[in-house]
């Protein structure tokens, strides 16, 4: 009798034993596969003018919201003329940047195709953003110059001192002014969502979106999870 219940077991340990190994090499072939794919799927990055010019207007962006919110702290009157000479500035240089990164793109970028995994809608929303973008960008130096301008009074440009050039015009000159204030909110919550935007595909969806604007900083991957295999009875 207990004979006969070893050989049983041995029978069922000897049937088990081959399909929990069989289970288990499956997964493993399914992670390999899953880990192929992520392979296939990952983008080139932008090319390395096209990531230098990004970086750059993020940056004078950023200075040119500081020069500007320095300015509205201020009660020296010769330090908010110096605050507003440097915006002035910095806005002239973000229109040129901003030029030449349009000009980039139209000829010799290398732009990495949309994710596979993002909708039509997902895209529309990106390429939306993304003209608005470019069309702050060069329209806030634009409405701010205006409003130099209208005010009738010479002004200096980086480190140039400009004549009058035109003569003032109150009326204009507060309309402009006005655009500015309301561009600026503009470019300030699309910078923010954009800004916002990179960080979720970085950390939350885990995908290249960020690296591919930032090749030093490699895309988040989730932790690898392993199953145990399961023992499949008759």
């Amino acid at each position: 009798m207990d004979k006969d219940l070893s050989l049983l077991a041995g029978e069922r340990a000897t049937t088990w034993f081959p399909r929990i190994v069989s289970t288990a090499l499956d997964g493993n072939v399914n992670v390999s596969a899953a880990q192929s794919r992520r392979a296939d799927t990952t983008r080139s990055p932008f090319d390395s003018v096209t990531i230098w010019l990004h970086w750059a207007t993020a940056l004078i962006v950023l200075a040119m919201f500081a020069s500007a919110w320095l300015r509205s702290q201020a009660h020296d009157d010769v330090l908010k003329a110096s605050l507003l000479q440097v915006h002035r500035s910095l806005g002239v240089t973000i229109w040129i940047a901003t030029a030449l990164r349009l000009a980039w793109r139209l000829t010799y970028a290398k732009l990495p195709p949309f994710p596979p995994n993002m909708t039509k809608i997902h895209r529309a929303i990106v390429q939306s953003s993304e003209y608005g973008l470019y069309a702050l960008l060069l329209g806030q130096p634009a409405t701010g110059l205006a409003t130099t301008l209208l005010g009738g009074r010479p002004f200096a440009l980086f480190l140039w001192p400009i004549p009058q050039l035109m003569p003032g015009d109150a009326a204009l000159r507060a309309a402009f002014h006005l655009a500015h204030e309301l561009g600026a909110g503009a470019l300030g919550a699309l910078a923010v969502g954009h800004a916002v935007a990179a960080l979720v595909h970085h950390f939350v969806l885990r995908d290249d979106v960020l690296s591919c604007m930032a090749p030093a900083i490699s895309p988040a991957r989730r932790k690898q999870e392993f199953f145990p295999g399961r023992v499949i009875r008759q």
